[in-house]
């Protein structure tokens, strides 16, 4: 069990510059709350994960974990779909090969947050059904199936396709804060 996979351990930087710090944690350049928000979802990750562990087993599945890294999936869904929505909206903030990285990004998370989120088929006006597991537990690899029961998604892949996607924004790729996308 890793209980650290997503969120970044760093070490103490006494007065930095903004150079270093955007180093470190490049979203600064575009949004301060972003960024914020982003660490957050970081450590939620790491708990749906540690939550996975604990309650998936070939003997058993333990539902007070299974439950909690269900609750939690659905949370880190939604705020993860609204941060790169946002970024996504404020395409001028990026450069063109960082948006490109972004948008299948935002794609996925709509398709995986609209059946719980709206109970409908995402891009469809198409209801996905109520009388349904929110999830579906897969005992191999201590995952849980998200989304449209027909077109379900692997909740460990969600959330590694997504800090894959936003840990690979360079300093570089962010050419204007979240404030300039108004003007």
């Amino acid at each position: 069990m890793k209980s650290n996979r997503y969120k970044k351990k760093w070490e103490v930087l006494i007065n930095p510059s903004w150079e270093e710090q955007v180093s470190r944690e490049p979203l600064l350049a575009f949004s301060f709350v972003l960024s914020t928000r982003n660490n957050q979802l970081a450590i939620v990750a790491d708990e749906i994960l540690d939550n996975l562990d604990k309650g998936i087993s070939k003997e058993f599945i333990d539902g007070q974990y299974v439950t909690k890294a269900g609750i939690s999936i659905w949370l880190w869904t939604l705020g993860a779909y609204e941060l790169v929505r946002t970024m996504c909206q404020a395409k001028a903030c990026f450069t063109p090969e960082c948006f490109e990285r972004l948008q299948p990004l935002r794609k996925q998370l709509a398709k995986v947050r609209m059946p719980d989120a709206k109970m409908e088929k995402q891009g469809k006006h198409v209801p996905v059904g109520s009388n349904r597991s929110p999830w579906c537990e897969v005992v191999e690899t201590k995952d849980l199936l998200i989304g449209d029961p027909d077109e379900s998604y692997s909740v460990r892949k969600l959330i590694d396709e997504y800090f894959t996607t936003i840990n690979s924004i360079k300093p570089s790729e962010i050419i204007a804060q979240h404030e300039e996308s108004y003007n």
